[in-house]
C-alpha cells in the first residue's frame, strides 16, 4: 500500500509522539506473600479510620485505629507562675549558666503534667505493697519456690517485654531463673550482669537479695560474694518495677554478652549463661497512673479472618493500588482464585473488606476482633454483627466498633463472640469504630454515633456501590496530579524487593510511585471533615500505630515533624488536606494564649515543641529541648503558604491572617534586647533538639523574620493594622542575623561554635534555606554557600525524616544529583539483610527514623517535587517583607533536576501565585510547559539562563516550548 507524501509529515509526527509518551506508570506496592510484621503490612484509611492489611492467607489480619482514641483528658497543661522565673532563667544564660539554668527550668518552667498533685504518695503506698511479700501467698524469691505454673518469656527483649506478649502492661512483675557455678569458681566472688533493665529490679540470690537498681540507662553487674554463691545450681530472682511505657529486660546495644555470670577479673565472654527462657508472673499490673505531659495515641482493635483448609496457596500476591486506594489480596488454593479486597471508605465511613472466590459457595471463615485495651470485651448485637468495647486505660475515651457481615447466599451464625460464614458465593465485612471524643474540651459523645450510623445507611447498599462512591471520592483528590520519571525492569519486582536493588539498579520508577504514596498517605491520614465527622491532622504516624506505648507517643512534633507532614500539600495539588490541621491550628491559639500568659506574661500564643490531642501547648519533656517557643511562628507559615498558593484573599482575612497577627504579637512582647550585641534575641529558647536550653538560637529568628515579614505582607493586601505593621518592620531589623562563621559554615548559635564534625539529625538553623525563604541564591547567595557548607558539615546520614528534609535543601541549593543521592538514601531498605536498622524506608514504604515516622514519606514526596519546580520567589518587589503587591511569581522550572531522571513529565504541580503547571523533559531538557492561572497573578517563568514575563488572566492556560517561546 501507497502513503501519500502530504500523510507522511503527518505520520512520522506520531510515530513520534507515541515514542515519546512514557508507558503509563505503575502506582502499585505488592509483595508475594502475607506480612509477618507491622511495618510491611499496607496502610489503607479515610482521615478518620485506618487500617493495616497483614493478608495472611489461613488467618488474616487488619489492624485498626479511629483518629480520636487517645490517652488522657481534657485538663490545662499551663503552669500558673512560670512567668516569674523567667527573668532569672534568661539572666543565667546571659551569664554562660547553661546548666543552671536548665535545672531551674526544669523544676520552674515545665508545663504541668497530668496526675502530679498527689502521685508520689500513691506511687509509694503501691511500692510499699507489692515490696512487702508477706502479702504474697508463697514467697517468689526462696530456692524452693515452684515456679512450673508459671509462664516462660524469652530475654532479653530489646523493644520492652510488651514485644514479647505484654504488652500495654506496667505494674510489678516476677522473673525467676538459674545458673551453674562452675567448681572451677568455687571460693572466687562473680559478677551477675544483666544488661539494662526497665526500670528498677530488685534482685535476690538464693532467697538473698544482692542488688537493686534504677533507670534504664544503668547496667546492672552486682557483684555477688563467693560466700552467697553454692556450687551448682543458683537460683535468681527479679522482681521488675515498671511504671510507664516499655518493661523488663532489654539488654544492651553492644556485641557484648548480658544476662551472664562470670568470675571478678575475667570477661563476660567467660561466663556462665543465666538458663533461659525465663520464667516470669505479673504480680500487679495496676501501679498508679503515672504523670504525663502529653497524651499518646492509641491502636483501637484487630480484625481477624481465620479461613481453614488453605494451607497450599499459590500464586500469593498482596497489593495495594494508589490509583484506586484499594488493597487486594489474592491466591490460589485446589484451582480456585480467592480474592480480598480491603478499602476504608471516607463518603460511608466504613473499612470494607469483600471476599470472592472463582467458584461458587467457597467462601468459608469466622471474622473476629480484639484489642490490646485491657478489659475490652466483645459482645453480639444481632445475628449479622459483633460489637468491640474498648476503655483507654486511667484515660478518659471509651470508643465502640462494630463488625457486620453481608453474604450472597452461604450461612451466618454468630458463636463465642465470632462471626462465622460458610458457604457463600461472596462476603463483604463493614466495620465501623467511634469514640466519646467531641472535641479537646468535651469529651460527652456517644461512641455508638459514629459506629452504629454508618452500618444503618449500608444496609441496603451493595459492596459495588461502597467500592464505586469510595474510589470517585477518592480520586477526586488523588486524580490531580500526575507524573512519569521513567521505566526500569525494576518496576516488576516486588516492593521489597525493588527496595534492594536501589544501589544497583536504576529505578526511576520508584521515585514517581514514592511521590504518588506520600500523596496516598495525607489523603488517607488527612481527609478534611463531613458532617458529623472529626477531622485530626496526620500525627506522627499519620493515622496508623498498634502499640498502646507507641515511639514518642505518636503525636504532634512541631518542631520540625506536624509541618514536614503537611510539605506536599500545596505543592502536589492537595490543598484540601490541609484542612485538618488548619482547625487543631485554631484550637491551638485558643490554649496557647494560655500558655503564652502563664510562662511569658505576653500577648497572643505560644506553641513548644509537642502537642495532642487536648491542644497542649506548654513546654514538656526535660527543659534542655522542650522550651523551644516557635512553633506557632511554623505553623503559622503554613497559614500564609496557603493564602500564597492559592491567593484566597477571604481565606487570609478570616482565618490565617488573624492567627498570624497573634502569633506576631507573642514575639513583640517575648524578644529582648540581647546585652552583648543590641540584638533582639529569642531566649529562652533551643535549637531543636540540640545544644541545650540557649539564648539566641538561629532557627528561632528566621522563623521570627519569616512570620513577622508575611504578617507585613498580609496587613498591606488587607489593608489594616497599620500601627502593628509599622511595629513588625522596626523589630524585624532589629533582629539577630544570620550569621557566618569561621569555618565558612551558617552558625546554628549566636555564638561560633558549631563544629565540623558534629552530624546531629536536625539541621534546624537551615530552615531560612527550606522551608523558609530567609536565604536563597538570588537574594543572599553568600549565606546560601555558608548553609551549603553547614549541611556539608552535618553529613548525609541520618534519620529517616532527617534524609527527606536534606533532599529538599538540596534541591534549594539546585544540586539535584546531591538531592537524588539522599532519595537513594531514604530508600534504602531501613532493615538489612543482617538484621541491623536504620533511616530509610521498610517493605512498604513507610519512612524508618527508625522507628516508623511518617514525615519522612511527606518530606521525600516534596523534595521530589522540588526538583522539578520552585516558586518560592518574586521578582519585582521594591521591599522584602513588603505585600508586593504587582510582583511577579517566579516559577523555577527543572531547578535541581538530577542526571538520574533525564526523561518525563509531570501535570498539576502547583506554584506560590496561584499556578498549575505541566512540566515536560527530555535528555535532561525542558521540552514544553504549560500553565494556567488560577487568579490571573504575573508570574516569570525561568529555565536555567532563560525567562519570560507573562501576565495572566484567571483561567487561562499558557503553553510554552523548551525554550520558553509561546505555542
Amino acid at each position: 500500500m501507497k502513503i501519500s507524501r502530504f500523510l507522511l509529515p503527518a505520520l512520522f509526527l506520531f510515530l513520534k509522539t507515541q515514542a515519546q509518551t512514557p508507558a503509563r506508570q505503575h502506582l502499585t506496592l505488592w509483595h508475594n506473600r502475607p506480612a509477618n510484621q507491622w511495618v510491611e503490612a499496607l496502610p489503607i484509611g479515610n482521615g478518620r479510620l485506618g487500617g493495616m492489611v497483614f493478608g495472611g492467607v489461613q488467618d488474616d489480619h487488619i489492624q485498626f485505629n479511629e483518629a480520636t482514641l487517645w490517652t488522657g483528658g481534657p485538663r490545662e497543661y499551663q503552669r500558673e507562675g512560670a512567668a516569674q522565673y523567667l527573668p532569672q532563667i534568661r539572666q543565667l544564660l546571659a551569664d554562660g549558666k547553661q546548666a543552671e539554668a536548665e535545672k531551674l527550668a526544669q523544676e520552674t518552667f515545665m508545663g504541668r503534667q497530668s496526675n502530679e498533685t498527689d502521685y508520689v504518695q500513691k506511687k509509694e503506698a503501691w511500692l510499699t505493697r507489692v515490696r512487702n511479700l508477706s502479702t504474697v501467698a508463697a514467697n517468689p524469691t526462696v530456692a524452693t519456690f515452684d515456679d512450673r505454673d508459671w509462664k516462660t518469656m524469652q530475654v532479653p527483649t530489646a523493644e520492652g517485654w510488651e514485644k514479647a506478649g505484654l504488652e500495654g502492661l506496667d505494674g510489678a512483675v516476677w522473673f525467676r531463673t538459674t545458673f551453674d557455678l562452675l567448681e572451677a569458681w568455687a571460693g572466687k566472688d562473680v559478677i551477675l550482669d544483666m544488661g539494662r533493665i526497665r526500670d528498677q529490679d530488685f534482685t535476690y540470690l538464693n532467697g538473698e537479695l544482692i542488688g537493686s537498681d534504677e533507670g534504664i540507662a544503668k547496667n546492672r553487674r552486682y557483684k555477688i560474694p563467693a560466700a552467697k554463691l553454692r556450687t551448682g545450681k543458683n537460683q535468681l530472682a527479679i522482681q521488675v518495677i515498671n511504671l510507664f511505657d516499655k518493661g523488663g529486660f532489654i539488654g544492651v546495644k553492644t556485641s557484648q554478652p548480658t544476662l551472664v555470670v562470670y568470675p571478678v577479673g575475667q570477661q563476660p565472654t567467660d561466663g556462665v549463661p543465666l538458663r533461659r527462657p525465663f520464667h516470669y508472673w505479673i504480680q500487679d499490673g495496676n501501679p498508679p497512673a503515672s504523670p504525663r505531659y502529653q497524651a499518646d495515641y492509641q491502636p483501637f482493635g484487630d480484625l481477624w479472618l481465620h479461613v481453614k483448609d488453605q494451607e497450599q496457596a499459590t500464586n500469593y500476591r498482596r497489593e495495594l493500588d494508589l490509583t484506586t486506594a484499594l488493597s487486594r489480596v489474592s491466591y490460589t488454593v485446589k484451582g480456585v482464585r480467592f480474592t480480598r479486597e480491603y478499602l476504608v471508605s471516607a463518603p460511608d465511613q466504613v473499612m470494607a473488606v469483600h471476599l470472592t472466590a472463582s467458584q461458587p459457595g467457597k467462601i468459608s471463615f469466622e471474622a473476629s476482633l480484639d484489642s490490646p485495651h485491657a478489659g475490652s470485651s466483645v459482645r453480639q448485637i444481632d445475628n449479622q454483627t459483633i460489637a468491640l468495647l474498648v476503655q483507654v486505660k486511667n484515660g478518659a475515651l471509651r470508643g465502640e466498633s462494630l463488625l457486620r457481615i453481608q453474604t450472597r447466599k452461604g450461612q451466618i451464625r454468630v458463636s463465642a463472640g465470632k462471626l462465622i460464614i460458610s458457604g457463600a458465593d461472596e462476603a463483604t465485612l463493614y466495620l465501623t469504630a467511634g469514640t466519646n471524643f467531641k472535641n479537646y474540651k468535651d469529651v460527652s459523645g456517644d461512641p455508638a454515633t459514629m459506629s452504629q450510623q454508618p452500618l444503618q445507611a449500608l444496609r441496603t447498599k451493595r459492596f459495588d456501590t461502597v467500592k464505586a462512591d469510595h474510589i470517585r471520592e477518592y480520586q477526586s483528590y488523588f486524580n490531580t496530579l500526575s507524573l512519569d520519571l521513567g521505566h526500569s525492569p525494576n518496576e516488576q519486582l516486588p516492593t521489597d524487593e525493588r527496595l534492594q536493588q536501589v544501589d544497583q539498579t536504576p529505578d526511576p520508577a520508584l521515585a514517581a510511585l514514592y511521590v504518588q504514596y506520600g500523596r496516598y498517605l495525607l489523603i488517607s491520614a488527612s481527609r478534611p471533615g463531613r458532617t458529623g465527622v472529626l477531622a485530626q491532622p496526620a500525627n506522627l504516624q499519620g493515622i496508623w500505630n498498634d502499640l498502646l506505648t507507641p515511639p514518642w507517643g505518636s503525636k504532634y512534633t512541631t518542631n520540625i515533624n506536624l509541618e514536614m507532614n503537611y510539605w506536599p500539600a500545596e505543592m502536589l495539588n492537595l490543598p484540601a488536606c490541609y484542612e485538618p490541621l488548619f482547625t487543631a491550628i485554631d484550637e491551638l491559639v485558643e490554649s496557647g494564649r494560655k500558655t503564652a500568659r502563664a510562662h511569658y506574661k505576653a500577648r497572643g500564643w505560644v506553641l513548644h515543641h509537642n502537642t495532642d490531642l487536648w491542644r497542649g501547648t506548654a513546654p514538656i519533656n526535660a527543659s534542655n529541648h522542650g522550651i523551644w517557643v516557635s512553633g506557632g511562628a511554623w505553623l503559622s507559615h503554613h497559614l500564609w503558604e496557603h493564602y500564597c498558593y492559592t491567593q484566597d484573599r477571604t481565606f487570609l482575612q478570616k482565618r490565617a491572617y488573624p492567627i498570624m497577627k497573634e502569633a506576631a504579637q507573642f514575639f513583640v512582647d517575648f524578644l529582648v534586647n540581647d546585652p552583648k550585641t543590641g540584638w533582639l534575641i529569642s531566649t529562652p529558647s533551643n535549637s531543636p533538639e540540640h545544644g541545650g536550653l540557649v539564648a539566641g538560637p538561629t532557627m528561632d529568628h528566621q522563623l521570627i523574620r519569616d512570620l513577622f515579614k508575611n504578617c507585613v505582607a498580609a496587613s498591606e493586601l488587607l489593608d489594616t493594622d497599620v500601627a502593628f505593621r509599622d511595629t513588625l518592620k522596626t523589630m524585624y531589623s532589629q533582629i539577630a542575623p544570620n550569621q557566618i562563621g569561621r569555618h565558612g559554615q551558617l552558625q546554628e548559635w549566636l555564638q561560633d561554635i558549631d563544629d565540623p564534625n558534629d552530624h546531629h539529625r536536625h539541621v534546624s538553623h537551615l530552615w531560612g534555606v527550606y522551608p523558609g525563604t530567609d536565604i536563597s541564591w538570588d537574594e543572599t547567595p553568600e549565606l546560601m554557600k555558608a548553609a551549603r557548607q553547614s549541611l556539608l558539615e552535618r553529613g548525609d546520614e541520618g534519620t529517616g525524616w532527617s534524609l527527606a528534609w536534606k533532599i529538599n535543601f538540596w534541591a534549594r541549593f539546585r544540586d539535584g544529583n546531591h538531592a537524588y543521592n539522599m532519595l537513594k538514601l531514604l530508600f534504602r531498605p531501613a532493615i538489612s539483610p543482617e538484621g541491623t536498622t536504620g533511616g530509610g524506608s521498610y517493605p512498604n514504604l513507610f519512612d524508618a527514623h527508625p522507628p516508623f515516622q511518617i514525615d519522612g514519606n511527606f518530606g521525600g514526596a516534596s523534595g521530589i517535587a522540588g526538583m522539578m519546580l520552585q516558586s518560592q520567589d518574586k521578582r519585582g518587589a521594591a521591599q522584602r517583607g513588603a505585600a508586593q503587591r504587582g510582583a511577579a511569581q517566579l516559577l523555577d522550572l527543572l531547578p535541581a533536576l538530577p542526571s538520574a531522571l533525564p526523561t518525563g513529565y509531570i501535570n498539576g504541580i502547583c506554584a506560590q501565585g496561584g499556578f498549575v503547571l505541566n512540566i515536560r523533559w527530555q535528555n535532561g531538557h525542558l521540552t514544553g510547559v504549560d500553565v494556567t492561572s488560577k487568579a490571573g497573578q504575573p508570574c516569570v517563568l525561568r529555565y536555567g539562563d532563560k525567562q519570560i514575563n507573562l501576565t495572566t488572566e484567571t483561567g487561562k492556560t499558557y503553553r510554552f516550548n523548551g525554550d520558553l517561546k509561546v505555542l
